[in-house]
């Protein structure tokens, strides 16, 4: 009765915040002011739980059509974070070719987990999260070439324990600045208000930029954009997306570069380690909360 009463709790909290969504932060003539000195930005598009196994319409080789040949910039470069022990995802035979196909488009192969499911790090062993982390980079490195030097936690979830591990497999937590919040992969996963949901993001993160906390590096501001590749309703509108974020930006009075996304590997990876986490921390994901009473898979 109490787990029961604890999950409607957590629904009524989950269906307030998603109910509606706040209008932008309107810019001020300071801010204004502020943004002039600052770079231009660059969306740097990341992808979450794939890739998909499905031998069906498969979402994430839509998602790699979409950011190969988009009316925007061809040849967009994306970092997927991919489950390397999912049997729906990265340990089946379709999940490995899309990885070989991933990694031959110029496209970075971050590290999600390695377990059977979508497991949070910190409730594993010392023991399985060090087979995890293991076994991940090994899939990983035998089609790079290389271990993989990004991760995002399931849950993005993490904490000293976790993060230390990680680092001493050489990998960097990575984040996100603006998210498409489409974790939700089965029964209704259409996002509606997308458009506000991507306004609203990025009006916070101009507030950020005006105040100088995102580097720049190599003349731009990476900005981290977080989508599923598994979310089928994604992966059919992934030129929309590119096209709502580009349009969100000049509604924020957020300049972008003349090239808005990337679109070189090597730029794409440093850009990335510039933006990972540098301290242990214990996020909180909101959205999280929704996911999980849906599908038990969020981020």
């Amino acid at each position: 009765m109490t787990q029961l009463f604890r999950i409607l709790s957590l629904l009524a909290v989950a269906i307030g915040l998603t109910g509606c969504i706040a209008a932008p932060i309107e810019m001020t003539a300071q801010t204004q002011q502020r943004l002039q000195a600052q770079a231009p930005i660059r969306f740097l598009l990341t992808f979450d739980d794939g890739p998909s196994a499905s031998s069906f319409w498969n979402p994430t080789e839509t998602v790699l059509d979409g950011l190969a040949d988009n009316p925007l910039q061809p040849n967009i470069k994306a970092v997927f974070f991919v489950q390397t022990g999912a049997p729906r995802a990265g340990d089946s035979d379709i999940g490995r070719r899309i990885m070989q196909r991933e990694h031959a488009e110029g496209h970075i192969l971050g590290f999600h987990t390695a377990t059977h499911w979508h497991t949070n790090h910190r409730w594993l062993s010392p023991q399985d999260l060090e087979q995890t982390l293991s076994q991940g980079a090994a899939a990983i490195a035998a089609i790079s070439g290389t271990p993989p030097t990004l991760l995002r936690p399931p849950f993005w979830n993490y904490d000293a324990r976790t993060f230390a591990a990680y680092k001493r497999h050489g990998m960097h937590v990575l984040l996100t600045d603006v998210s498409a919040n489409d974790g939700k992969i089965w029964g209704f996963n259409a996002s509606p208000r997308r458009r506000a949901n991507m306004l609203l993001q990025l009006s916070e993160v101009r507030e950020r930029i005006a105040r100088g906390e995102l580097p720049t590096v190599d003349g731009v501001i990476p900005v981290v954009v977080t989508f599923h590749d598994l979310n089928r309703y994604t992966a059919r509108h992934t030129r929309e997306y590119l096209q709502i974020l580009l349009d969100s930006a000049r509604e924020t009075g957020v300049k972008t570069a003349p090239k808005a996304f990337y679109d070189d590997r090597q730029q794409l990876l440093k850009a990335a380690l510039a933006r990972t986490v540098s301290e242990s921390a214990e996020p909180v994901q909101l959205p999280g909360i929704w996911n999980w009473l849906w599908d038990g898979d969020s981020h």
